[in-house]
């Protein structure tokens, strides 16, 4: 988008073109993190996957970056907006740390500057299309928080993006409780994570699970899930529907 603006100057006003880059609609994205508190931290879920349109034309993506010592980021939507927000965190990490005081930032302080950071954008009618989930461990507390495209902000005890949101949070109220271990905190995402690969065209069968505790980050190699595809709804979806074809 192009667009023209004056500039005033001691010979009168002269046009100038400026460039205005907007993502005015997201190409590259991908689809749904899940992240819930288990009795040592955080884990979340994510697949691989980065969808061009409707086409799944990367299947590679890391969409869950460590942030500082205590943090973990993870992002539903625009690949590229996703890798601009990356970059606003190095600075600020960087700027951390020139400090030298001993002192770091933990999870909330990084989800605070990222609803900033949303909301300043969205502000500008320049949004970064994503969701993002932040969650970490800093002096033995748990912190776990989503933000919208657009700056709205919670926390909660599990929380998930994009069909995430519809289809894996009802299990995730059901089924979670605060002293899960490793083990069925990671069957617990895994559940979900088949769920929505079931019924989200975008959604890849390649997961990777991220892990942070207070000792630090630790991100598992991706693998794929054991599924099953004959149930009598996915052989013949249309019986029994009336006007279907």
């Amino acid at each position: 988008m192009t667009f023209t603006i004056p500039i005033e100057n001691g010979n009168g006003v002269k046009d100038a073109e400026a460039d205005s880059q907007r993502t005015l609609y997201p190409y590259v994205t991908g689809t749904s993190v899940v992240a819930i508190k288990y009795k040592d931290g955080i884990l979340m879920a994510s697949d691989m996957g980065g969808s061009y349109g409707s086409t799944l034309r990367y299947k590679n993506i890391e969409r869950v970056k460590a942030i500082g010592k205590h943090s973990l980021l993870g992002a539903s939507g625009e690949i590229s907006d996703f890798q601009e927000i990356l970059r606003y965190l190095d600075e600020l990490i960087l700027n951390d740390n020139m400090w030298a005081d001993g002192n770091s930032l933990g999870p909330k302080e990084v989800h605070n500057y990222l609803t900033r950071v949303m909301y300043n954008r969205r502000n500008k009618f320049n949004p970064l299309w994503n969701t993002l989930v932040l969650g970490g461990v800093k002096n033995g507390e748990k912190y776990l928080g989503m933000v919208s495209m657009i700056g709205v902000s919670f926390e909660d005890n599990h929380v998930a993006t994009g069909f995430g949101n519809h289809l894996a949070r009802p299990i995730l109220r059901d089924e979670w409780h605060e002293d899960l271990s490793f083990e069925d905190g990671v069957k617990l995402l895994e559940k979900c994570m088949r769920v929505l690969l079931y019924r989200d065209r975008s959604a890849i069968n390649k997961l990777q699970i991220s892990k942070m505790t207070e000792e630090g980050l630790t991100v598992y190699e991706p693998y794929s899930l054991k599924t099953f595809w004959e149930f009598s709804a996915f052989t013949n979806p249309t019986v029994g529907a009336e006007g279907s074809w």
